[in-house]
């Protein structure tokens, strides 16, 4: 069965650093493309990141350019989301989807079916 299962996420003060990992069991990684999305309370699921398959090419929103970096590991068939300078307003559930081919990546109206795989979530909280 195919699944993807983020981890990483968790309690952090403002200015902190989490790095978020989105592994796949059941299938692999290779020829998809993987997106981070957020979605915080009362507030739709908004897209973050996206790499493709090869890790040629990245996005970001606006709000994470120069704090968040995408990167991928294909042997261990693992996504990562560093995310550096957080600020309180980053609090949400941070999801990573699989698609194929290619990142189909917007920070907004995002539509779970537009990816083919999602994971369940992690909770990444900012907090003093």
């Amino acid at each position: 069965q195919a699944q993807l299962e983020e981890s990483g996420g968790g309690l952090v003060q403002p200015g902190g650093s989490l790095r978020l990992s989105c592994a796949a069991s059941g299938f692999t990684l290779d020829y998809y493309a993987i997106g981070w999305f957020r979605q915080a309370p009362g507030k739709e699921r908004a897209g973050v990141s996206c790499i493709e398959s090869d890790g040629g090419r990245t996005f970001y929103s606006d709000s994470g350019k120069g704090r968040f970096t995408i990167s991928r590991d294909n042997v261990k068939n693992t996504v990562y989301l560093q995310l550096n300078s957080l600020k309180v307003e980053d609090t949400a559930v941070y999801y990573c989807a699989a698609r194929l081919p290619s990142c189909f990546f917007k920070t907004n109206n995002v539509r779970e079916s537009e990816y083919d795989y999602w994971g369940p979530g992690t909770q990444v909280t900012v907090s003093s």
